[in-house]
């Protein structure tokens, strides 16, 4: 156990000392590697902090029922109560907006005034707002009324307006996919640079490494050092990460809470948790001592 011991801290120390003699060279690859792994960490950063909010928005969902142009306003006022009280369970308030109510309010506009007074007479017909009570499937409940409110004799178009909110949780699952291939190309840039670096390396004490086994050291003697070069190099680089997005989100939160205001709400941007981390950081310093193992394995073919 003691020569077990001996021979791992022999080769960290070998290791640190092959870093240190080195240090422009080290310097440059930890912060080629902290670099890309920062992206997706501020990507896993901004993910984790920003789903709160979208789940938190406070917004029920709202059904609009655009009527038949031939609906009278007193046709379109029993609709409104009648769904009112059918749909008692699952309409929160209900609303009609006459045809004139919603074109004097368009003609507010400058940009469609011109084009209303073109017309000659109101194409706009009446339409009923339902929001919906809030209820844990809000989004299948909103479903249903529309596809059965969609058959109602007088209604000729029926709109879920929160369909933006799929929209949203679409675009979150996209981010998501995104970090995970970022993610994925990180690992390559970083196996790529370590393989390179333990390569260079290994080429240099091409003839060191020949001497220690002629004088009986064993391949795994030889290849320890380099392993952990690889994997102090991805602790480092982690470490180094972990730095630039935390000196990076105040900033990235400062620009999203301009966002959040308008919904009321504040985000802070933080840090994934530390088991989250230091798993992470584990994860690739076994990814940056695997890579070492390849190419020590290819280079000392001697």
């Amino acid at each position: 156990m003691n020569r077990w011991l001996r021979q791992h801290r022999y080769a960290a120390s070998t290791a640190f000392s092959r870093l240190i003699h080195q240090p422009f060279s080290s310097l440059a690859n930890i912060l080629v590697i902290a670099l890309t792994l920062a992206a997706p960490l501020i990507g896993w950063a901004l993910l984790v902090s920003a789903q709160p909010l979208v789940k938190d928005l406070p917004v029920n969902p709202e059904i609009t029922l655009y009527l038949k142009l031939d609906t009278s306003l007193e046709q379109a006022q029993k609709l409104t109560g009648d769904l009112r009280q059918k749909y008692a369970d699952d309409v929160l308030s209900s609303t009609l907006i006459s045809r004139d109510q919603a074109y004097n309010e368009l003609k507010k506009n400058p940009l469609w005034a011109d084009a209303l007074s073109t017309l000659g007479e109101n194409p706009l017909p009446h339409s009923v707002v339902l929001s919906l009570k809030d209820a844990p499937d809000q989004t299948g409940v909103a479903e249903r009324l529309a596809s059965e409110l969609a058959v109602t004799e007088r209604i000729e178009r029926v709109q879920l307006d929160s369909d933006w909110l799929k929209r949203l949780d679409s675009l979150l699952q996209f981010v998501r996919v995104a970090l995970s291939l970022l993610s994925l190309c990180v690992a390559v840039i970083m196996i790529a640079t370590v393989f390179n670096t333990v390569r260079l390396q290994a080429l240099n004490q091409r003839e060191e490494i020949a001497v220690a086994r002629l004088v009986g050291a064993t391949e795994s003697f030889v290849r320890r050092p380099f392993l952990y070069q690889g994997a102090i190099t991805g602790i480092a680089s982690s470490l180094v990460a972990v730095l630039l997005a935390w000196l990076a989100l105040p900033l990235l939160s400062e620009a999203l809470n301009r966002l959040a205001a308008s919904y009321q709400q504040h985000v802070q941007l933080h840090l994934p948790d530390g088991l989250n981390l230091l798993a992470a950081t584990v994860l690739i310093a076994l990814i940056a001592a695997l890579a070492a193992r390849w190419s020590v394995t290819r280079s000392t073919q001697f």
